[in-house]
């Protein structure tokens, strides 16, 4: 492979992609920050093939529309590592998920890899290469990028053929290249990148033990924060900290003077916003349609034998595979089937290759 190259030239990005798309497979990668905004910024795209390895610079005006055009052209397969993050700043980008894919992070753990193995660990045990991280926190969005941030984001693309080559034919040895390519399918949903901000309460930690008035405004208060978090492109904890959050859920504060005597509550906030989260917290007191968030009754002593039951079956089926049993079924999927508060047959462990080789199992057990 040559030497990766910078793009931050139009004529460079046109004769990338000319080379580019000479090819079936491409190794993709990206660099972005998101520490100071809601979405994430995309501040580099690093592409390779067997030959060739670029770094296209989205910061210096470059229009992306013919390169999101060639990361969705479903002839080239299009290969990542932990893909998930990068395709949804891909998405904000380009209005479309690349696809088709295959994430070696998925591939390896179908092959017995810990679960969430990161790239250099991957590049290292499968390769036997050495990949240096020390860039990991750098900041992508300073130019002109270092000699030391160019050679890490190489890295990032370099070793991914390889790993693809080694890992599809482990796969199809083992008989499991269908389920990689399951798993990569449902990551081409757009879907799946959105954030309802009606359903932001699910990020908050703990909700269940709070009495229902105070559930509805918690739940009322994460909507608003995520809106305003997406309107003004800024992290959700810059709207609203988590601690104040809960602190005007638990007081109820009905005045400006109340507002002022909770924590953690910015007065900037109550002076720009005040009126606003006073208004907010008495339609949520009103709206008793808002409280389904009661704290879930104890699993009787029964229900609890099954899920231990059925746990086992997944530990025993992935000893036989020699995977991680929480690439299989993870502890809640495997609870909502024994508690009773999912139909068998509308669980993810039976549709596809995982009813194959665990939901048939499960369904056993039950009978």
């Amino acid at each position: 492979m040559r030497e990766a190259r910078l793009i931050q030239d139009p004529g460079e990005l046109e004769a990338a992609l000319f080379r580019l798309r000479s090819s079936d497979r491409l190794a993709l990668d990206t660099e972005f920050m998101r520490e100071r905004t809601y979405h994430a910024q995309l501040c580099l795209v690093q592409i390779a093939t067997e030959s060739d390895c670029y770094l296209i610079d989205p910061l210096v005006g470059l229009d992306l529309a013919p390169l999101h055009e060639l990361l969705q052209d479903r002839s080239k397969l299009k290969i990542l590592h932990a893909a998930r993050q990068d395709l949804e700043v891909l998405l904000q980008s380009g209005d479309a998920v690349p696809g088709p894919l295959f994430d070696t992070q998925v591939a390896a753990a179908l092959l017995g890899f810990p679960p969430q193995v990161g790239y250099a660990e991957l590049v290292a045990r499968q390769l036997g290469h050495s990949i240096d991280k020390g860039q990991t926190r750098t900041d992508w969005s300073r130019r002109p990028l270092t000699p030391a941030q160019i050679a890490y984001a190489a890295d990032d693309v370099r070793h991914l053929l390889t790993l693809h080559t080694d890992l599809q034919a482990a796969l199809v040895a083992k008989g499991r290249a269908g389920w990689v390519a399951e798993e990569a399918t449902a990551y081409e949903n757009p879907a799946l990148y959105r954030t309802d901000p009606a359903l932001a309460w699910r990020r908050l930690k703990g909700l269940n033990r709070l009495q229902p008035a105070e559930q509805s405004a918690a739940r009322a208060l994460a909507d608003w924060r995520e809106r305003r978090a997406i309107e003004s492109d800024k992290p959700r904890g810059w709207i609203l900290a988590d601690e104040a959050l809960y602190a005007l859920a638990a007081r109820d504060p009905v005045s400006i003077a109340a507002l002022e005597s909770v924590p953690a509550l910015p007065p900037g906030v109550i002076r720009k916003r005040g009126d606003e989260l006073l208004e907010l917290l008495r339609a949520a007191r009103a709206d008793e349609s808002g409280v389904p968030l009661v704290a879930p009754k104890r699993p009787e002593p029964e229900q609890m034998a099954l899920a231990a039951r059925l746990l086992q079956v997944v530990r025993d089926v992935s000893a036989e595979l020699e995977v991680s049993a929480e690439v299989l079924a993870t502890r809640r999927d495997v609870e909502a089937i024994a508690f009773g508060s999912g139909a068998p047959d509308g669980s993810p462990l039976m549709r596809g290759w995982r009813r194959d080789v665990v939901g048939e199992r499960l369904l056993a057990a039950l009978a």
